[in-house]
């Protein structure tokens, strides 16, 4: 990649830079979730991980606060722009790693805390039971893990937020999953390399997923995007504890 390629894109929503693989958006700002973790990453000794880091605003939060990181994502240009972000005094604390979700592999007990910030709605369910109890392994005894992902209430698949209460209601374990994603694009957008579906969760499916696997809650609840137009409910998050040893 040349040097004149390692600069976040433009982006036409003030609040969202796009990812490169039109895969969806980071935020250019932590939510509340992200930036505990951002916290929490500077106060133990072991490294984290930031799983889909993007170009790496939590990563680089991390690094502020003083920790070690492993950030991971897909698209392995965004990895290359988030080194360049990184300051030179900063650079023996960090590693990347191009890595997909539910098919990557840690050694277990690897990491002090994980962060997955607006990754899991893009996996269907088996695949964010398989992720969630990896994550758990991946996880020192005492770990925490931040999960953050794109509620029913944001984006285009919105106009479905109706269809998703009433399948909760009614006991679908993904009430969220919408198959026809490409269908819900603007006209003007090419939906080649777009993902077809989406599985947009909220609080309670994210907690429950956690607790299947062993973990502790810390928290759970919605969280606010970071543009002019949000409304406080845009993703959906849990802090949850992998127990310590006995």
């Amino acid at each position: 990649m040349a040097k004149s390629d390692l600069s976040l894109p433009d982006s036409p929503v003030p609040g969202l830079i796009p990812t490169l693989n039109k895969t969806g958006w980071m935020t250019e700002s932590l939510d509340l979730y992200s930036t505990r973790f951002a916290q929490y990453a500077g106060s133990v000794e072991g490294e984290v991980l930031d799983m889909g880091c993007a170009y790496g605003i939590a990563t680089l939060a991390a690094l502020d606060n003083g920790a070690r990181v492993l950030a991971c994502d897909m698209e392995p240009r965004h990895l290359e722009i988030l080194l360049n972000r990184v300051p030179d005094e900063q650079r023996e604390k960090i590693r990347t790693a191009p890595a997909i979700l539910p098919d990557v592999n840690f050694t277990p007990e690897s990491f002090a805390a994980i962060l997955a910030a607006r990754v899991l709605h893009f996996l269907d369910g088996d695949a964010i039971g398989t992720t969630i109890e990896k994550m758990h392994s991946w996880l020192t005894p005492g770990g925490q893990l931040f999960l953050i992902a794109d509620s029913p209430y944001t984006g285009p698949w919105a106009k479905y937020s109706d269809r998703y209460e009433q399948r909760k209601a009614a006991g679908n374990p993904w009430p969220g999953m919408v198959d026809d994603y490409v269908s819900l694009l603007p006209g003007d957008i090419d939906p080649e390399g777009h993902p077809s579906f989406i599985n947009p969760l909220d609080p309670d499916l994210l907690e429950r997923e956690c607790r299947a696997v062993g973990f502790d809650i810390i928290d759970a609840g919605f969280l606010a995007g970071s543009t002019k137009w949000s409304t406080g409910r845009e993703h959906a998050g849990v802090i949850a504890q992998k127990a310590s040893s006995q």
